[in-house]
């Protein structure tokens, strides 16, 4: 079974919508990314708040959704038997930050990977 591991959120105001989570839910920073994302931990999911981008019909909140697995070819089998297209595949600078993103039902996107931050998989 694939665990929830990162939320990936689309704010106005990178700056405070991560300030908002470290200082009300007590969420660690782990990372500032050169593209103002921001990401945050709580020892087992990762959320990252992402700049919006400007783009038409682009709106503020839930961007994506990603998920750790067991095993990330498997999952993506499982994913693409049931309609879902591999839309990117994005490395993120190191083995335990990547992510394999898929596109299925009304257009959501679901990442399979690993984030800094997360709690590993137990097998």
């Amino acid at each position: 079974m694939g665990k929830i591991r990162h939320i990936a959120y689309r704010a106005a105001d990178v700056e405070k919508m991560a300030n908002f989570f470290v200082e009300a839910l007590g969420m660690k920073i782990t990372q500032k990314r050169k593209n103002r994302a921001i990401d945050l931990s709580d020892g087992s999911i990762n959320i990252t708040v992402l700049p919006l981008r400007g783009v038409a019909d682009e709106h503020q909140g839930i961007d994506h959704i990603g998920f750790s697995v067991e095993n990330d070819d498997e999952a993506g089998r499982a994913l693409e038997s049931v309609g879902a297209k591999k839309i990117a595949t994005i490395e993120l600078g190191s083995p335990a930050h990547y992510e394999a993103k898929y596109q299925g039902p009304e257009g959501i996107v679901v990442d399979i990977g690993k984030w800094v931050g997360t709690e590993p998989i137990k097998q």
